[in-house]
């Protein structure tokens, strides 16, 4: 592992990145689900449903490249995706909870893991000695 000039593993500033990005994710995911006059759905067909994947996606995407624990924050997602639903049709006037965006958010959610896997170095292989 490399050191910067302060004397610090490169390694550990990637990583700091990593969450900063991951934290700012969420906090985009909660401002996209709960503004109370969202922007326009506009003329291209499922960007919704895109914009819900990506929205639930990247930050278990990111999550594994932080080297959090992924698998919780993709658990949370999970639960979130509906919930996020119920409340848009019960509180929020100007929006309505759709059930294809709760299918949208899993999907999301479930190719963030996908990614997250894969970044955070865990494989289904054991271990090899040499």
């Amino acid at each position: 592992m490399s050191t910067s000039t302060t004397g610090r593993p490169v390694q550990t500033g990637r990583r700091r990145l990593a969450v900063v990005l991951t934290v700012v994710a969420v906090l985009v995911q909660l401002v996209v689900l709960y503004d109370p006059s969202p922007a326009g759905g506009g003329d291209i067909p499922f960007a919704d449903k895109v914009v819900h994947a990506l929205v639930f996606g990247v930050p278990v995407a990111l999550a594994g490249w932080a080297r959090l624990r992924w698998v919780w924050v993709a658990a949370l997602m999970a639960v979130h995706a509906p919930v996020s639903e119920i409340v848009q049709g019960l509180a929020l006037p100007a929006r309505s909870g759709d059930p294809f965006d709760v299918v949208a958010d899993l999907v999301g959610v479930v190719l963030g893991a996908l990614v997250a896997r894969r970044l955070s170095g865990v494989s289904g292989a054991p271990p090899s000695r040499w």
